[in-house]
């Protein structure tokens, strides 16, 4: 991990989660380019998936996936005839799915907080290398400091 790494939450259903790790890509904000250009190379992102599915998904409140930004490039694809996401290519990293509940005391960004989930609402947002490695730590096992 680069000290110049920076580390992000993607919010984003389970189902679509599982399609993009399938693909090798990333897509934010229903295929919104300006989340996947806040990244850089070698940045890392997790997904946050409050659903198992887009509309009418079971909650699942958990963090399921994560991958480190693969390359420079933010490129579009045409999935439907009006639809065109962007993506950006990650290389994700087998890992365990956990439940925010257990770590709701342990971030920054959710410890003593009510509202926590309110942060989550804007899709994509960068936390802090300590809360990565809180994170990655439970769905990774250990990770080096």
């Amino acid at each position: 991990m680069s000290e110049h790494s920076r580390f992000w939450i993607g919010v984003v259903s389970a189902s679509h989660v599982k399609r993009g790790m399938l693909g090798g890509f990333a897509q934010l904000n229903h295929g919104k380019a300006a989340p996947l250009r806040r990244m850089s190379r070698g940045d890392w992102l997790i997904y946050y998936s409050p659903r198992t599915d887009l509309a009418k998904g079971t909650p699942l409140q958990a963090f399921t996936a994560i991958g480190q930004v693969a390359d420079s490039r933010v490129y579009t694809y045409q999935m439907s005839e009006s639809f065109v996401p962007f993506r950006r290519n990650i290389s994700y990293i087998p890992c365990r799915e956990v439940k925010i509940a257990n770590l709701l005391d342990q971030l920054s960004f959710t410890r003593g907080n009510p509202n926590w989930g309110y942060s989550f609402r804007y899709g994509h947002f960068e936390i802090g290398r300590e809360d990565f490695l809180t994170i990655a730590g439970s769905m990774l096992g250990a990770i080096s400091r």
